[in-house]
């Protein structure tokens, strides 16, 4: 049977080359970076190699900007409470109303155990946010403004720069979520201006268990794990070498592939999503058309259950998501989608189908006409059937 995996977006294959760098690091340059000695030096020179692999992928201005992390969730943290627990005293966070849960969640902690008020911004119905909202909604105690770079659900990819520069002009910092861009797209904070970014090695063909946070120079942030001082005094513990060089070597090698690797994405989530539309009825796609992540294609089927879908799909061979794989197995609708002004029904109906650098023509051809038999047939066991669906 053939397989095709289109869940890259809940991660990706961790790449042969980042595989032997990861190895190397475990077992034969295990030193502690902290330690005086040749054993910890070596990894130490080794940890600002990758510290200057992470800035160059993004543009940062030089490699002192990135801080280590346990994962994208530990830095989406670490950018927010940061700031608005740094004791300045202003308590005020502006974000999207479809980020992330690692936004969400950092933001009603802060909401209901630390006095903080927030903004929870609306989207179009291509899960856009409007510069403007961000403008009107800037109060004299905002500290940070977070908006996510590219959705990790609907793929639709925010005007950062617009939404920066209004922050830059307000004197607020502005953090974004851009581990679902980067790799994808050709990030550039200082084009960007944005203060804070976040990253993740398992979503550009990375190990898991590591993340980044590119901190502009002379932006102050608290630390909100205490202990032995390590990445500059931001985030306490050991350093995780292998994984961080992981990370590293897969920065390096996203740099080297792009822009051909998002033009080459893009085509192929184009024919998929041609190819679905025209041969499913009752069928759309979720997110901006054209502003969207080269690899996401998100569309909802009309009288069908998308987990029942997603089953079918994988006795087929091909794995696929709801949504966030983060917040799998919950039984409440996409709160993307349902910001984005989507039907309840329709939200349980959608599949997300991400692709990453194995995926070929062939598997899109499959994947096209396995889905459509699919949703045929289980339209046929619906209650409503396809008459239902031109109704929901």
């Amino acid at each position: 049977m053939r397989r095709v995996y289109l869940d890259n977006a809940a991660t990706t294959r961790v790449a042969p080359e980042v595989v032997e760098v990861v190895v190397a690091y475990m077992q034969d340059k295990y030193g502690n970076p902290s330690s005086v000695h040749e054993f910890g030096r070596t990894v130490r020179r080794s940890l600002q190699t990758a510290r200057q692999q992470v800035a160059e992928l993004i543009n940062a201005n030089c490699p002192g900007e990135i801080y280590f992390t346990g994962s994208g969730t530990e830095a989406d943290n670490l950018a927010i409470k940061g700031i608005v627990l740094n004791g300045e005293g202003k308590r005020h966070i502006i974000t999207s109303a479809v980020e992330h849960h690692a936004i969400l969640h950092t933001c009603e902690d802060l909401e209901e155990n630390h006095g903080c008020r927030v903004t929870y911004l609306p989207v179009n119905g291509y899960g856009m946010v409007d510069p403007a909202s961000v403008r009107e909604a800037i109060a004299d105690d905002t500290a940070l403004v977070s908006i996510m770079y590219a959705n990790n659900e609907v793929g639709t990819i925010q005007p950062i720069r617009e939404i920066a520069a209004i922050c830059r002009e307000k004197g607020v910092l502005m953090h974004t979520d851009a581990v679902q861009g980067v790799g994808q797209l050709p990030i550039d904070v200082q084009a960007d201006g944005v203060d804070m970014l976040t990253l993740s090695a398992h979503k550009i063909y990375g190990p898991k268990g590591v993340g980044a946070l590119y901190v502009r120079s002379g932006v102050k942030i608290r630390p909100i794990i205490h202990g032995g001082g390590q990445e500059r005094g931001l985030r306490s513990g050991t350093e995780g070498i292998p994984a961080i060089m992981g990370l590293g070597k897969a920065a390096e090698l996203a740099r080297l592939r792009l822009p051909e690797y998002g033009e080459r994405l893009t085509r192929l989530r184009d024919r998929l999503i041609t190819g679905l539309l025209e041969r499913v009825p009752y069928s759309c796609l979720n997110g901006h058309p054209v502003k969207r992540l080269p690899a996401n294609a998100n569309i909802s089927f009309s009288s069908v259950e998308g987990e029942a879908l997603l089953l079918d799909l994988d006795l087929h061979g091909i794995a696929a998501s709801s949504g966030s794989a983060c917040s799998s197995g919950s039984e409440a609708p996409s709160h993307v989608l349902t910001a984005m002004g989507v039907s309840v029904e329709e939200a349980r109906g959608s599949v997300r189908l991400t692709l990453g650098l194995e995926t070929s023509a062939e598997d899109i051809d499959y994947t096209i006409d396995t889905l459509a038999a699919v949703v045929e047939r289980l339209r046929a066991f619906s209650p409503l059937g396809e008459k239902g669906a031109q109704h929901v």
